[in-house]
C-alpha cells in the first residue's frame, strides 16, 4: 500500500461541472450554459463526441418515432449542424429521421467544436477527472489531471456523463452492473474503411449474415460471432463499420479494455478477408481505421429515485415528471458468441419494438442517483433496468437526459437546492424553450 497526500490548486469554480463531452455530455453542458449557469465541461479524449467520433460508430440511431422528432432541442440542433455540414451519407434523408443517420467523425467533430466556442462554457479536452471527493451524501470537489498536472474543482452541481457512472461510483451512489450473472453486452472496436463499391452493393443487395455460415465452415474467423450489424456509407467510397464483438470486456477496468482493444484490432484482419471475399462490392476495400475507443454498451446503472423498465418501455408509459420520451428497441448484445445469445438478442429485437408514432416517457427521478445531493447522471448510466438501458443507451437517447440534466443542474444551482427537491414542472417548462419534446408537461 502506498499513502499519498497532496494540496492542490482549485483552477475552477462554477455553477455546473460536467464530467464526459460525449452526447449526454455536450447537451448537458450546453442547456446549462443556455439557462445562465458557469460551466466547465472536460473531456478525456482529443475531441467531443465520444463514441460517435473518437469511438467512430459510424450512426446514430433514431431521432424519432416516424411522427415525432423525439430527440428535440440540442438533439435537433446537432442532427441540423450535421446535414447542413453534410456530414451524413448520401444515401440518407434528412426528412426521415425514423432512420439510422449515418455519421461522417471528422465533420461532427468539427460540428460539436462549434457548438461548445460559441457557448461560451468554458471547456478542456485531453482532461480526465480521476476522483471525487465526497462527504455527508455532497460531492465537495473534484480532482481532474491533465498534462499540467492535477488540480480541483468545485461546482454546486455536478453532472456525470462519464456513461460508466464513475462520478456518482465514487461518491458513493449505488448501481447495478449487467445481468443477473454479472454479464455485460459485448463491446465493439468500430472502423473506417476505403474503395467500397456502394452501386454494386446496392445492385446485389447482399446481406451479410446469410454469408456468415460458409465463412465459418471456411475457418475465416477465430470465434463463429453470429452477430454483424454491418457496414454503413459514410462518404461517396467510405465505409464505417461496426463489425465484431470483444466478449467478456468489462469497461470500467482499464486492465480489460486494454485486452480488447488489441483483440479488437487483429479481429479487423478476419472482417477484411471476409468482406473481401464473401460480400460484393468489398473486393478492394483498406482498413484506414478504427477507433481510439472501445465502443462499450453496457457498464454502471446508477440507481436512481425511480429505476426506468421493460413494463414502462411495453407500456409507453407517461410520468408526471417526464423530461423526454424516446423510443429505440430493447437491443441488448450477447455477452458471449452462443447460438443460444444470438437466438435471445433477436427475440428481444422483435419483441420489444414500439410503432409508429409510440415512445415511453423517461422521469426526471432517473436521473437523480440515490444518496446524492448534488449529483445528476446523464447518458447511459441512467437508473433503468438492463433491458431499457438497452433502449435508452444510444446517442439520441443520450441528448435527451444530457439535455434535461443539465437544465435541472442549472435550477438547482442557482436556487441551492438539492437535486431531489427542486421543482421538476419548472425543469420542463425550460426543456421545452429549448425544443424538447414532451406532450405530456
Amino acid at each position: 500500500m502506498v499513502t499519498y497526500s497532496k494540496e492542490l490548486p482549485v483552477r475552477h469554480q462554477v455553477d455546473v461541472f460536467v464530467a464526459g463531452g460525449g452526447p449526454a455530455g455536450i447537451a448537458a453542458a450546453l442547456a446549462a450554459a443556455r439557462q445562465g449557469a458557469s460551466v466547465l465541461l472536460i473531456e478525456g479524449t482529443g475531441c467531443f463526441g465520444g463514441m460517435g467520433t473518437v469511438g467512430m460508430v459510424p450512426a446514430f440511431m433514431q431521432f424519432a418515432d416516424g411522427v415525432n422528432f423525439l430527440a428535440g432541442g440540442i438533439g435537433r440542433e446537432v442532427y441540423d449542424r450535421l446535414w447542413e455540414a453534410k456530414g451524413a451519407s448520401p444515401d440518407d434523408r434528412y426528412d426521415d429521421p425514423l432512420r439510422h443517420l449515418s455519421i461522417h467523425a471528422e465533420t461532427l467533430k468539427r460540428v460539436y467544436d462549434q457548438m461548445v466556442v460559441e457557448s461560451g462554457i468554458t471547456y478542456a479536452l485531453m482532461t480526465q477527472m480521476v476522483d471525487v471527493i465526497a462527504a455527508d451524501g455532497a460531492v465537495e470537489a473534484v480532482v481532474c489531471a491533465g498534462k499540467s498536472g492535477p488540480y480541483a474543482v468545485r461546482a454546486g452541481i455536478y453532472v456525470d456523463a462519464t456513461g460508466d457512472g464513475d462520478l456518482a461510483a465514487w461518491a458513493g451512489a449505488p448501481y447495478e452492473k449487467g445481468d443477473d450473472r454479472g454479464k455485460m453486452m459485448a463491446g465493439t472496436l468500430c472502423s473506417l474503411w476505403a474503395n467500397v463499391d456502394w452501386t454494386a452493393i446496392r445492385a446485389a443487395m447482399q446481406r451479410g449474415e446469410d454469408e456468415l455460415p460458409r465463412a465459418f465452415a471456411d475457418g475465416v474467423f477465430s470465434v463463429p460471432d453470429r452477430h454483424l450489424p454491418g457496414m454503413w456509407r459514410v462518404g461517396q467510397t467510405l465505409a464505417g463499420g461496426n463489425l465484431g464483438h470483444t466478449f467478456g470486456v468489462d469497461g470500467t477496468d482499464e486492465r480489460s479494455l486494454t485486452e480488447a482493444l488489441v483483440y479488437g484490432r487483429q479481429l479487423m484482419t478476419e472482417y477484411e478477408l471476409f468482406y473481401r471475399r464473401y460480400m460484393t462490392g468489398y473486393s478492394e476495400i483498406e482498413l484506414a481505421a478504427t477507433g481510439a475507443l472501445l465502443g462499450i454498451r453496457e457498464t454502471r446503472r446508477i440507481v436512481g429515485d425511480y429505476q426506468l423498465n421493460l413494463a414502462d418501455f411495453q407500456a409507453r408509459a407517461v410520468f408526471p415528471d417526464e423530461i423526454g420520451r424516446y423510443s429505440y428497441p430493447v437491443d441488448i448484445h450477447a455477452s458471449d458468441p452462443s447460438a443460444e445469445a444470438f437466438d435471445k438478442l433477436m427475440e428481444g429485437l422483435h419483441s420489444f419494438r414500439l410503432g409508429i408514432g409510440e415512445s415511453y416517457g423517461i422521469p426526471y427521478r432517473t436521473l437523480t442517483p440515490k444518496g446524492l445531493s448534488n449529483v445528476l447522471v446523464a447518458g447511459r448510466c441512467i437508473s433503468a433496468d438492463r433491458p431499457l438501458q438497452g433502449s435508452v443507451r444510444v446517442m439520441p437517447g443520450c441528448y435527451i437526459t444530457g439535455q434535461a440534466a443539465g437544465v435541472a443542474a442549472a435550477l438547482a444551482s442557482s436556487m441551492d437546492q438539492d437535486v431531489h427537491e427542486i421543482e421538476v414542472s419548472e425543469v420542463q417548462g425550460r426543456l421545452k424553450e429549448l425544443g424538447a419534446y414532451l406532450p405530456n408537461a
